[in-house]
């Protein structure tokens, strides 16, 4: 069964905001794809590893000078041509940040998803989705150490009662 992350561990695992990943879900931008909320009240919004990875490139696009609606066209663009889909961390970005462009490493192609610009910037995904995987790899550590803490307070605490009981 695939990891799934709640929209706040995917806040913090990629350093967007919770309005972020609620706009871009709202504008079909990035829906998570284990669980969407459908904008009912109280259902959690469950994203993959693959959706972690998304998020991250999207946000290194914008903070790296692309408009939301430039970004937007391009990964419309990217998953009509399937590039999202199968094999996401082969996939290379370039942008100038006027136009953000597909790099094809086998064929040497530069795609330009917007279909203007020139190259400058490259958002290399397969490094991203190292990164998101060893922060993903220290939170589940963090969580682990966590969830121990707790449950020896709560075998102290049930401990006390016994005692003083």
């Amino acid at each position: 069964m695939e990891q799934a992350f709640t929209a706040e561990q995917a806040c913090r695992l990629t350093n967007c905001t919770h309005h972020q990943l609620r706009y871009w879900d709202r504008v079909g931008l990035m829906k998570p794809s284990i669980q969407e909320s459908g904008g009912r009240p109280g259902v959690r919004r469950l994203y993959s590893f693959r959706d972690l990875v998304a998020l991250r490139v999207i946000r290194s696009l914008l903070d790296n000078g692309m408009s939301l609606q430039r970004v937007r066209r391009a990964w419309d663009y990217l998953r009509r041509e399937g590039e999202m889909e199968d094999h996401l961390s082969e996939v290379k970005l370039v942008t100038d940040g006027q136009s953000i462009f597909r790099v094809s490493s086998d064929e040497g192609e530069i795609l330009d998803a917007l279909r203007e610009g020139q190259l400058s910037f490259f958002v290399a995904i397969d490094q991203i989705a190292r990164e998101v995987e060893e922060d993903v790899t220290r939170f589940e550590l963090d969580k682990e150490r966590f969830l121990t803490m707790l449950r020896r307070v709560e075998d102290d605490i049930a401990e006390e009662r016994r005692a003083s009981g």
